[in-house]
């Protein structure tokens, strides 16, 4: 569907918890309250939602949470999802701690690729920043992923005198290895708002002078806004996620559906549509799918031009990451 920018609107990005098994400080610090199942959408009713997002145009779906494998039947939902014709593409962000657990069942299950969270390689960092010892089972997934055969990302988010100093051994990740890391802004949203994040600008400096024939990549290499370079002889690519240094509003092609069915169409401002009242109404099946792609085309269609993340006085989204998806 074109939005009134002009602009082709065929990504949806999907929460299905906001539970997670990590206590990523700029995510889901310690102590923070969780949403009662009960005001958590069913995997029945998500799949109404991405049935009538698909005959909107919606042709890729990534999967979100909290992290999406802590909730039970997370397979079954993307084979699901995966069988609403029309539907392209089903990927996953993930922390990785549980993905080796649930490799098999998702490579059966039809998953197009996976991004992997990971902030550092140090254990005893991890285990500052996420609260938790969970590294090895995280470089567990990642192999397990890269034996499967499907797409991987890393997706890390570097913090002034918290992990700044790694960014040269993670990017490293992408040398031998047949995957894509990719350094992302730190947004300010949620708790992200109390951490000071590195620019991608000064990042990019930093490697093209210790690689100097680094070169820019324009192939393809997902769905979202990065922007690439490959190093000779690496293996893998390197990208760059600038929310704040480097405004892609112009190519947004996503919305994003809070576990919780809020209809987002910009991460940046609070505004939204609940989903959830339709769905747990009292119209029947037809009705209910005429209601929801009502909704989606309005929202889609009245989607912002651009964000604000380099003017924090303006955002005007409360929520926290994990309750939004990401």
């Amino acid at each position: 569907m074109i939005d009134q920018f002009g602009r082709d609107i065929t990504y949806m990005r999907l929460s299905v918890t906001d539970r997670c098994n990590l206590r990523c400080r700029y995510c889901m610090p310690e102590g923070v309250e969780l949403v009662s199942m009960k005001d958590i959408l069913t995997y029945e009713e998500m799949l109404e939602i991405c049935a009538a997002a698909v005959s909107l145009g919606i042709r890729t779906f990534k999967i979100t949470g909290g992290d999406p494998l802590v909730r039970k039947g997370c397979a079954g939902f993307i084979a699901a999802l995966k069988s609403i014709p029309g539907v392209r593409e089903v990927t996953m962000t993930t922390n990785g701690v549980l993905l080796d657990h649930y490799m098999t069942e998702l490579l059966a299950a039809g998953l197009d690729a996976v991004n992997i969270s990971l902030d550092t390689l140090d254990p005893g960092r991890f285990r500052e920043i996420s609260g938790r010892d969970e590294l090895d089972a995280v470089k567990k997934g990642i192999s397990a992923a890269l034996d499967a055969g499907i797409k991987v990302k890393i997706n890390t988010v570097l913090q002034k005198g918290v992990n700044d100093d790694e960014w040269l051994r993670l990017a490293m990740l992408a040398e031998d290895r047949r995957l894509d890391v990719r350094f992302i802004e730190m947004m300010p949203i949620g708790f992200g708002r109390e951490s000071e994040g590195v620019s991608n600008e000064f990042l990019r400096g930093e490697m093209l002078r210790l690689f100097p024939a680094m070169k820019e990549d324009l192939s393809v290499h997902g769905n979202g806004p990065a922007a690439y370079v490959r190093i000779p002889g690496w293996k893998g690519g390197i990208g760059f996620i600038s929310p704040i240094h480097g405004k892609f509003c112009g190519k947004c092609n996503r919305v994003r559906v809070t576990s919780q069915g809020r209809l987002k169409p910009c991460l940046c401002f609070g505004e939204s549509v609940n989903l959830m009242t339709i769905l747990r109404g009292k119209e029947d099946a037809d009705k209910r799918k005429r209601a929801l792609e009502a909704a989606l085309e309005q929202c889609i269609y009245h989607k912002p031009g651009q964000h604000c993340f380099e003017e924090p006085e303006k955002i005007s989204e409360t929520a926290r990451m994990v309750n939004i998806g990401g």
